[in-house]
């Protein structure tokens, strides 16, 4: 559409400084915990993009010629031992359990907390439950007459619902850490391999399972078929399933879903370790493309780069990496770089539209466990630490995934979440950085995109010993050129630009009036401030006008 702008609006224009962009909002954690996901605002002092000068130690350039992945969003698994832990708390002290579930899922732009948005959960019992269980325990009742969503416990959907209703934007994943035992060659739900002539009973069972959520009010965004199946251990619930098997369950069962009002939910597959990416995931999906959505990873072999072999083989499916777990005695920071380099940086580089750890919540050993299961010899460390005095602590899987997940959470109220931009670090010290990019869309086309930058500094050693040293970086955004130094530690900036670039008009110093000047935390900073225009006559809305 042609728009006549008025001679007075055209000298507004004219008279107006150029438009910049600057960085007011910084969250970092540092490797000596002197900042724990610590927020600053740079206001009255932000970081200008200028004219590019001469470049930093390293150099970041963000690249918007081409979108990656949309992300979904960081979390952990609410296993029955975590909604466990979580219920006594509440039970025992209500503000505290508040105040954990606050900070770990506030979606809230700005909330000191880390908007945690994907949630996994187990269907029937895993390692950390208080007793083996499933949905329905009568052999050979192919037609689930006997299926009861209510042998779950219930504090399980009670966590689930105060969740949902702290994050409206929480996605809940669901899939078994076994099928029935009766559906296996072990009788059990402890180890063993799934019978295939039960194919259409299971994918019933399964289809069950999403009615019995939904009746409690919960709606689920994805289902897997099993946890893990190339996993057998007889100590608590696994069954392998292979490739081919996993295909006619996940067909059986997509045909169900369509039919009985769940087209919209996601069948994802595999779910298990880096390193097997090239055979199972891309065997399930020569086998039964149409049936799943995509496939999800594990840490516990190979290596996050080696998504890459599924992702290149079938681009148009979905990755998503989904269980991980710290065990405690190990180094903090250690692990901090650890979890950044391989998944909720490493593993998003490479196309994974998640980042989730293990349990959300355990006790300072590592419990309650399923009784008689020989997972987690060492204790499996949880996302959040709960004593049994109601005191709690967070710990460094917490402040690893709060940095990510500050920088795809919605803008806006039903806003999309952060699209992965790409980027390439140069410079003398270049390999000091580890980063991710992300562009975070609007409601409102008119308003400015946010751009986040997620940046580990793991140069602890840049002479090869012991001396953390940070790291004066220029990052070039749109032909021009921001500086930040970055501590040895995770940080994570954003600032704010329209969503077409500006030739010779997107940076510069900002002035009174230009869009950038602080009003506070979070603060968007839109064109409404200094544009506007008379059309046919009539007063206008700050409208954007893009300079080509």
């Amino acid at each position: 559409m042609l728009v006549r702008v008025s001679l007075a609006a055209g000298l507004a224009l004219a008279a107006c400084p150029a438009v910049a962009q600057q960085i007011y909002d910084i969250w970092a954690t540092t490797w000596d915990r002197s900042k724990l996901f610590t927020y600053t605002n740079l206001s009255p002092n932000p970081i200008n993009f200028v004219s590019p000068g001469a470049i930093g130690q390293a150099d970041i350039t963000i690249e918007e010629n081409t979108l990656a992945q949309t992300m979904d969003g960081f979390g952990a698994t609410l296993t029955d031992s975590s909604a466990l832990i979580l219920n006594n708390l509440k039970n025992q002290n209500s503000n505290n359990y508040w105040s954990i579930l606050n900070t770990l899922f506030d979606p809230t732009d700005g909330a000191n907390a880390a908007g945690f948005s994907y949630l996994r959960v187990a269907l029937g019992a895993s390692d950390f439950s208080a007793q083996k269980y499933n949905f329905n325990n009568v052999a050979g009742d192919n037609s689930m007459t006997n299926f009861n969503i209510n042998k779950a416990p219930s504090y399980l959907f009670s966590v689930i619902n105060d969740i949902r209703g702290i994050n409206p934007y929480l996605k809940i994943h669901v899939l078994p850490w076994s099928p029935p035992g009766w559906m296996k060659d072990s009788g059990t739900m402890n180890g063993g391999n799934f019978i295939s002539g039960y194919t259409s009973a299971y994918a019933l069972y399964l289809l069950k399972c999403l009615q019995g959520f939904q009746s409690h009010g919960i709606s689920v965004y994805a289902i897997g078929i099993q946890n893990e199946p190339e996993n057998s251990n007889p100590t608590y619930p696994t069954c392998k399933i292979s490739a081919s098997q996993e295909a006619q369950i996940g067909s059986a069962l997509r045909t169900l879903m369509n039919s009985n009002g769940f087209s919209g939910v996601r069948i994802i597959g595999y779910d298990h370790n880096w390193n097997d990416a090239a055979a199972y995931p891309v065997q399930l999906m020569n086998d039964a493309s149409s049936a799943f959505a995509g496939v999800a990873f594990h840490c516990y072999a190979g290596n996050f780069t080696q998504q890459d072999s599924f992702h290149n083989a079938y681009p148009g499916k979905e990755v998503y990496f989904t269980e991980c777990t710290g065990e405690y005695g190990s180094d903090w920071w250690s692990d901090i770089k650890w979890y950044m380099q391989n998944i909720f940086i490493g593993s998003v580089t490479h196309s994974s539209r998640s980042g989730l750890m293990w349990n959300l919540a355990l006790d300072g050993n590592g419990n309650p466990k399923l009784p008689g299961t020989s997972s987690c010899g060492t204790p499996c460390r949880p996302v959040v630490q709960v004593n049994s005095d109601s005191s709690f602590a967070y710990q460094q899987e917490f402040y690893a995934m709060a940095q990510a997940g500050k920088a795809i959470l919605p803008r806006d109220v039903n806003g999309p979440f952060g699209q992965r931009l790409h980027l390439t670090i140069g410079g003398a010290r270049a390999q000091g950085l580890i980063a991710t990019a992300f562009v975070t869309g609007r409601v409102n086309p008119s308003d400015w995109n946010r751009y986040s930058l997620v940046v580990l500094n793991w140069d602890d050693r840049p002479d090869g010993t012991w001396n953390p040293t940070p790291i004066q970086t220029t990052i070039e955004f749109r032909d021009m050129q921001a500086t930040y130094t970055f501590p040895v530690g995770v940080t994570t900036l954003w600032w704010y630009a329209p969503s077409t670039s500006f030739d010779g008009a997107a940076g510069g110093q900002e002035e009174e009036g230009v869009p950038g000047s602080p009003a506070g935390e979070g603060e968007q900073r839109p064109f409404s401030t200094w544009v506007h225009a008379d059309i046919n006559g009539e007063r206008q809305r700050p409208i954007e006008l893009a300079f080509r």
